[in-house]
């Protein structure tokens, strides 16, 4: 299991607690870190004692209420409510995910503990700082590069090459296995961590580009590449069951092979 890596400043001050309203038959606890750029009470866990009845099955659904009916101060990022867009992942119970697919019946224990993504910078409350980690998916140039004249229809593939691209392409950059990985919370600024390098595989094996030369030399440092320890975290923590240690062992392979 990822355990939560708490922010710089972790001296964490122990917050509001919220009750459950009279007559309420399942109460669970939720133990959230809350941080405000403009407060003064920074960052803390605030506690909620829910009604469990009055929301659905899924984290997302319990965030949902506390925000609309308990404390509307509350502050995280949603949108699909699908586990397509990687909105809501955060770190919930030790282990990132996504709150929209996970079940708080999931979680094992009295209390469940909701945090940021690990080891990134927190803009309020439950949502994190990803700029970095968007400049560095925007980096490896996810897109076709190719010299030969655009055909009239499109660029075709063969049912073998496209399955290639199967585990892959389904990367929905929620984040949640780069802010697993410890290497990534070392070197974040260098490595460019799981699911970049996953999707600068994506592109590498693709038949239709031409760059692989060139992706490949980007990708030739130190640090880009190379940081990975094949810890595993990344593809244990993946909603959408995805493997970018793999990915990244198979950009390994390319490098040495075009060497020989």
């Amino acid at each position: 299991m990822v355990q939560l890596a708490l922010p710089k400043n972790s001296r964490i001050g122990k917050g509001k607690h919220y009750a459950a309203p009279a007559g309420a038959k399942r109460v669970k606890t939720f133990k959230i870190y809350r941080y405000d750029p403009e407060g003064t009470e920074n960052p803390r866990w605030d506690t909620y004692d829910v009604d469990v009845d009055a929301c659905g099955p899924m984290l997302l659904d319990v965030l949902i209420h506390i925000k609309n009916d308990i404390d509307p101060t509350l502050t995280f990022r949603r949108s699909c409510r699908e586990g397509v867009c990687g909105s809501c992942a955060m770190n919930i119970g030790g282990r990132n995910t996504l709150a929209c697919t996970h079940g708080w019946a999931e979680v094992p224990g009295k209390e469940i503990q909701i945090a940021p993504l690990p080891s990134q910078a927190v803009v309020k409350d439950l949502v994190p700082d990803l700029t970095l980690f968007y400049a560095q998916y925007a980096s490896i140039e996810p897109w076709l590069h190719t010299e030969t004249p655009e055909p009239q229809k499109e660029w075709r593939q063969s049912p073998e090459d496209r399955s290639k691209l199967d585990g892959l392409y389904e990367c929905i950059l929620c984040a949640c296995c780069s802010t697993s990985c410890p290497s990534y919370w070392w070197n974040g600024e260098k490595y460019l961590g799981p699911a970049t390098l996953l999707h600068a595989y994506r592109w590498l094996i693709d038949s239709r580009d031409e760059a692989t030369g060139d992706r490949l030399d980007a990708l030739e440092d130190p640090f880009k590449l190379y940081r990975c320890h094949t810890i595993m975290n990344c593809a244990q923590v993946c909603p959408k069951g995805l493997n970018p240690a793999k990915a990244i062992a198979e950009i390994k392979k390319m490098m040495v092979e075009r060497v020989a």
